[in-house]
């Protein structure tokens, strides 16, 4: 059983999409999620204080600053604007699949654990997070 679900995103941030997800699984399995770009990720995250997703971003945020920053004068993959090739770093550094088992219909997820969607990028974007349930 398969899904595809467009995420909406405004900007660099996590999207929640933890609900859309349940309202689809059912059954017993492993649901795989897969992220189809290369400049954003997908993360199991708290979702009950929303200053986690701002630490996140944060972190992140200093640890790879845009090209624009002196510290990333070494990239050369510029010309697709300075949070290009940041995206792509963060992407390479974080999950762009999830593993989560499935029993009777619902996503054994942990009480705080919601399914993020980390865009990279600055502009908005239609992000597609493919779904197999198995």
């Amino acid at each position: 059983m398969q899904h595809l679900f467009t995420i909406s995103t405004q900007g660099q941030g996590l999207y929640e999409f933890t609900r859309d997800v349940a309202g689809w699984v059912q059954g017993t399995g492993l649901l795989t999620l897969f992220v189809r770009h290369t400049s954003a990720s997908l993360l199991i995250q708290e979702n009950a204080d929303p200053e986690v997703q701002t630490d996140l971003r944060a972190f992140f945020a200093k640890l790879v600053p845009p090209t624009t920053d002196p510290a990333m004068a070494y990239l050369t993959h510029t010309y697709e604007g300075p949070d290009d090739m940041p995206a792509h770093i963060k992407a390479a550094m974080m999950p762009v699949s999830l593993s989560i088992p499935v029993a009777d219909g619902r996503m054994v997820l942990g009480t705080w654990q919601g399914i993020y969607l980390f865009e990279h990028r600055d502009a908005p974007h239609r992000r597609q997070v493919v779904a197999h349930l198995g």
